[in-house]
Formats: structure tokens, sequence, C-alpha cells
């Protein structure tokens, strides 16, 4: 469960601030999942890192229970001069988790071979966010939060994501961003939209769809 309390989040520009969320109190259906809507800078990444609680509120208060993992597609918790391994060794030990099978899982899953060995900067964006994805379902996780990661590899790497993210639907959930409308209908339940620093819950995916598209201007 997760429940914010009179929450802002904004950031200082060099003339006034950017605001993501202004004094919201949302409580987030619990055993549902949820894909997040928004238009391009309304800060749908940001509310994903607040949820993870990866970045903390300017003001308000964040409620979580249960495990959440980071956004996967958001790789900025590794430290970059770090090789992969070694930031996989250091997640394990914050999780308490099995180095040895998170170790196998991910070599596996990510098909990132010796560049696992290699600081993470000289990763590109989409080998970052293979082993974020890696680790994150390496990982027992009542909540996964996905952060666009549905685009990440060739069609096969995306099919084996899917499958992936299937049998993790039996025994969690899932809070996503995409553009994709079709990645949305596939894993959805309801559609929170995030408009004018405010968050709307929409029980029907079709309709929270269709209200999204009528704010971004899209013709059906």
């Amino acid at each position: 469960m997760i429940e914010f309390i009179n929450v802002s989040k904004y950031y200082k520009l060099s003339r006034g601030y950017r605001t993501i969320l202004d004094g919201v109190s949302f409580k987030f259906p619990e055993h549902k999942n949820i894909s997040i809507l928004g238009m391009n800078g309304a800060g749908k990444s940001t509310l994903m890192r607040l949820i993870a609680g990866s970045e903390p509120p300017d003001s308000g208060k964040i409620i979580r229970t249960g495990r959440f993992s980071w956004p996967l597609g958001f790789g900025g918790g590794f430290n970059p001069n770090m090789s992969g391994e070694e930031n996989l060794r250091f997640v394990c030990r914050i999780y308490n988790a099995d180095l040895h099978q998170v170790l196998d899982y991910v070599r596996d899953f990510s098909e990132l071979g010796n560049a696992l060995t290699e600081p993470m900067r000289t990763y590109s964006n989409g080998m970052r966010a293979r082993l974020a994805f890696g680790l994150s379902l390496a990982i027992d996780f009542d909540v996964y939060l996905i952060d666009e990661v549905m685009s990440v590899g060739d069609p096969t790497f995306k099919k084996k994501s899917k499958a992936a993210f299937e049998a993790r639907r039996q025994t969690a959930n899932l809070i996503l961003v995409s553009h994709d409308m079709r990645t949305v209908r596939d894993y959805s339940d309801m559609i929170i939209i995030l408009n004018n620093h405010e968050l709307t819950i929409f029980d029907d995916v079709e309709f929270g769809i269709k209200v999204y598209e009528g704010l971004a201007g899209v013709k059906r």
C-alpha cells in the first residue's frame, strides 16, 4: 500500500520553480495493476521515484508498506564507477537477497555477457535498463515499478521481458508508465492521470485512455 499525504514536489529553476505535485493527498489502490499517464514533462518519472522512495517529497508524507522495486528502466541508483556485477552485489546486501541466485539470474536475463565486469559508465541506456530490469526481477517485490522498460531491446528481448512480466503478475502488482497504449491496455486494471500537479484515478481503462488522449490532442 502507498499513500500520499499532502505531498508537494518541485524543482528550483534559474527563474522560479517547476511544480510536479502540489499538496496532493492520494491513496493508491491495493492489489491492482496501474498505468500512470500524463503529458511530456508532467513529472511521471519523478512520481515513480517518489513511489519507490528513491526521491523524497519537498513537503508532506508518503506512507509505504510492502516491498516496492526501484523504477525499472531507471538506472540512477547505480554507481557508474563500479561494474555491473559490483552494483549487483551492493544491491543484494541492501535487500538481503541471495547473491549467487541474483547473479545467475541477471547474467542469463540481461544478456550483457562480459559487460557485467565493466564500469557502468561505459553502458548505454539500454544496457543499464537491462541490468536494472533483470536485477528487479531477480528479487521478490510486492509491487514492480516500470518506467518505459518495454521499449528496451530487440524483439527477442522484448518477448522475454513480456513473459517475465506475465510470470510476476501472478504474485505481484505493477505500476507502469508508458506512452504505448497497447502496453497500457495489456497490463492495466486502472489508469491514474498526472495533470496540473494533481492525480486523478479512472477505474475504466478505456475511459482513462480517452481522457488522456483528449488532453494530448490525439484524434481517434
